[in-house]
């Protein structure tokens, strides 16, 4: 019995036979594309239509690379700012102060002697956080007990007085700004020289004078420096900018608007000013003080 495969079922040539006449098909192409260049526009073609797939293949690649780029980019910028911030919050000090030396100079001239000026330390801090409190104005800087922070101690900007260190912790300080309505700190006006206090203004967001005489030298848009009376802020400091004044009976100035000199809630870096506060007179006693003492030594 014959048990072959019928006719239609017959494999044709071998697979080695189909091997080899392949390969030399591949063979006999490519020594007559070399010679004669004959698939290059074969090739082109294919490689038109391949290329949105080449372009969809690569797109999770170049997204890679573009991020990584772009956060190294931000990165080195984001250092970069950070640097300028605090050259330019080490720099305030004496940046602010160019004026005052100019014209301590001038009398010191004009006198031919005074003594040395001393140097005031200070420490570079950024600001932790702001309290969530909104009767009062505080910054939490992130400098404390072990960078020798002290109560009492100014903190300023590139551009004038910020505030003052009420509260130190070790880790950390908090900062009452010139705007909180606690706050206050003598000042001089530039122009005419006179002596006063600014206090804070939290309803305003600013300062203000405040009982002043109808006959003292004041106008809108003079300039008002730390007069250094206290012996915790350093004399010339800008501190604000006279804004209104509001008179009332007999002409009398009843408070003058302030404008801070200061970024007082925008800054990031601030300096704090190490003055020694334990040099700082004490308050002389009032009249409730004396006679408190007084009704004392009755009993």
């Amino acid at each position: 019995m014959d048990r072959s495969p019928p006719p239609f079922h017959k494999q044709g040539h071998s697979a080695n036979a189909r091997v080899i006449f392949f390969a030399l098909l591949s063979i006999a192409l490519m020594v007559v594309d070399s010679r004669m260049n004959t698939l290059a526009g074969l090739r082109q073609g294919i490689g038109n239509v391949l290329y949105p797939a080449q372009k969809t293949a690569q797109a999770p690649r170049d997204l890679i690379a573009g991020s990584a780029e772009y956060m190294a980019e931000v990165t080195r910028l984001r250092e970069e700012n950070g640097e300028l911030r605090r050259v330019e919050a080490m720099n305030a000090r004496a940046l602010l102060q160019v004026e005052q030396l100019a014209e301590e100079n001038r009398q010191l001239r004009a006198l031919a002697g005074a003594r040395e000026r001393a140097t005031v330390r200070s420490v570079l801090a950024e600001v932790f956080y702001e309290p969530r409190d909104p009767y009062s104005k505080r910054l939490v800087l992130d400098k404390g007990l072990n960078h020798q922070i002290a109560a009492g101690q100014p903190v300023i900007d590139a551009l004038g007085l910020v505030g003052q260190v009420t509260r130190v912790f070790q880790f950390s300080s908090e900062v009452t700004l010139v705007t909180d309505r606690d706050f206050a700190v003598p000042v001089q006006i530039q122009r005419s020289g006179l002596r006063t206090v600014a206090f804070g203004d939290a309803a305003r967001d600013g300062m203000e004078l405040r009982y002043l005489a109808s006959t003292v030298d004041i106008r809108e848009g003079d300039r008002l420096v730390t007069s250094g009376l206290d012996k915790l802020y350093p004399a010339g400091l800008p501190v604000g900018v006279v804004g209104p004044i509001e008179r009332g009976g007999n002409n009398e100035i009843v408070r003058a608007r302030v404008e801070p000199t200061a970024n007082v809630q925008h800054d990031r870096m601030l300096v704090i000013l190490q003055v020694d506060t334990t040099s700082v007179p004490p308050l002389p006693p009032t009249d409730d003080d004396d006679g408190g003492r007084k009704r004392g030594s009755k009993r």
